[in-house]
């Protein structure tokens, strides 16, 4: 059960981001806009539910093949791009930088700290 109501907090984030989306004409992807809605949640609450832990995990094992389609579909748009490849480089690099960052400061920020030696 904890993993139904995990994933149903997730949805809920990303329906939140879409009604977002929607209503403030944001130029922004619903599912960015739900998971920085749900990080924000989880700084102001200080720790993340069993729940989402448990809906969570089995999406981190998967997460490679749930971007791909993503990845896929710029190849069919590449000719949109002509010319701007400078910029789709540089926004891909600070992306994944602070992509990085972002995922590092919250496994610090929420993963306990290991038990002492004994």
């Amino acid at each position: 059960m904890p993993v139904l109501r995990g994933f149903l907090w997730l949805v809920g984030f990303l329906l939140l981001g879409q009604a977002l989306v929607w209503s403030l004409r944001l130029p922004v992807s619903s599912g960015v806009v739900g998971m920085l809605a749900m990080t924000l949640w989880l700084i102001l609450r200080g720790r993340v539910s069993e729940d989402i832990q448990a809906a969570s995990q089995p999406l981190i094992a998967v997460l490679a093949m749930l971007i791909m389609p993503g990845v896929v579909g710029v190849f069919f748009i590449a000719e949109a791009f002509a010319g701007q490849w400078l910029a789709v480089g540089v926004a891909l690099i600070l992306g994944t930088l602070l992509s990085v960052a972002t995922t590092l400061w919250l496994m610090l920020r929420f993963m306990p700290a290991d038990a002492p030696d004994e």
